[in-house]
């Protein structure tokens, strides 16, 4: 009966050891992300208004405030 107790305890070790090196190696790459908030201030600026291309319009600005994590 002692065997298996031995064996059960061993697996719920290694078990918890798998979950703390996956917490502290995610813990490790969330530490080192660098921050968005440079990114957020550089929105191109807008088109004049004859220009056939690319505009930032107010719905524009929204959808970029909204993909900021």
């Amino acid at each position: 009966m002692k065997e298996k107790q031995t064996r059960v305890a061993r697996r719920n070790f290694l078990a918890g050891a798998g979950v703390v090196a996956a917490a502290a190696g995610t813990a490790a790459l969330t530490s080192h992300t660098p921050s968005l908030a440079p990114l957020a201030n550089s929105t191109p600026d807008a088109a004049p208004a004859d220009s056939k291309g690319y505009r930032i319009s107010e719905h524009v600005r929204k959808y970029y405030r909204t993909t900021l994590v």
